[in-house]
């Protein structure tokens, strides 16, 4: 499956889970894919696919937006509900804190879909678990 597969099947789905999607591909020297879940506009996920895995990322806050003082709690939190948050993981990329899930390159579209929809889910509650340590 190639980044421009996977745009089209999302694009063509309907109703996957009771969830719509709007896709965007967005090309470059490693080909994104855009997808916002309906019901969790705020956080798209970006999906892209390496010869051995699907790495689907939502962007969740900035450092610039993590409350100094509270920094060390933020993270010590963000280890203890790693283990328990199904199919995703914390992470930092340069300055934004991020969510993830990834699969095997060879994973079926309904596995794609699910995950996509269960980091939409995540991502929610992450920023909703961690609210308090942010501007």
């Amino acid at each position: 499956m190639n980044t421009q597969d996977l745009a089209i099947r999302f694009s063509e789905s309907t109703g996957h889970q009771g969830f719509t999607f709007d896709c965007q591909l967005i090309p470059g020297d490693t080909d994104v894919i855009q997808i916002v879940v309906s019901d969790f506009e705020e956080i798209p996920v970006y999906i892209s696919i390496t010869e051995t895995q699907i790495l689907c990322i939502s962007y969740l806050w900035s450092e610039a937006e993590v409350l100094e003082e509270t920094r060390a709690e933020m993270l010590e939190l963000m280890l203890e509900i790693n283990i328990p948050m199904p199919l995703s993981s914390f992470s930092k990329i340069s300055d934004k804190y991020v969510i993830f899930g990834a699969l095997m390159a060879d994973s079926s579209f309904d596995d794609v879909v699910h995950e996509v929809i269960t980091l939409a889910e995540n991502s929610v509650e992450a920023i909703t678990a961690l609210s308090d340590y942010l501007k």
